[in-house]
């Protein structure tokens, strides 16, 4: 059996440009895919909020699978520091896909980033967790928030790990 082929695609901008097959998650002070924290004027200052990010997964090519789904997303590395939270739109009930906007560094606020394997689909597809992808196209969007406060302290080193995992049928 070939394996489907999945990438990971950001989309940033007001016009939703699309990134395909970032390299990294990385929350920054700017809008942008793939961003460098420790490039100038893209450390997130103590206190402030990042940029949101908007990940969707996207199927490019379904090979011999009859379909993707069961999407599960968590942190699965990284301790958070003082101050720091990562808030998220993923959940495994009551689940509501999200409509993409443009990133904001605006507080958002839904629920924090799960810690460990969420044992059942918590991204969607099509608007529900149930949802199957059969051909080519794209998951819901995966909405993400890195949030500090005044006691956050500064650095880049502090780096999380993303564990994304789907079955494939």
């Amino acid at each position: 059996m070939v394996e489907a082929d999945v990438e990971i695609c950001e989309s940033n901008g007001v016009g939703e440009t699309i990134t395909h097959n970032i390299t990294n998650i990385n929350y920054s002070n700017v809008d942008e895919p793939n961003s460098d924290p420790s490039a100038a004027g893209r450390a997130i200052p103590i206190g402030e909020n990042s940029y949101e990010k908007w990940i969707r997964l996207h199927v490019t090519n379904i090979q011999d699978a009859n379909a993707i789904d069961n999407i599960q997303i968590w942190k699965s590395a990284g301790a958070y520091v003082t101050g720091e939270t990562i808030q998220t739109n993923l959940k495994t009930s009551a689940y509501s896909a999200e409509t993409y906007a443009q990133p904001s560094k605006t507080t958002y606020t839904d629920q924090a980033m799960p810690t460990a394997d969420p044992t059942q689909a918590n991204l969607g597809i099509a608007g529900s967790l149930s949802g199957q992808l059969t051909a080519a196209g794209f998951s819901d969007y995966w909405r993400s928030q890195t949030q500090s406060t005044g006691s956050t302290p500064a650095g880049n080193g502090n780096q999380k790990t993303y564990t994304i995992q789907y079955d494939e049928q």
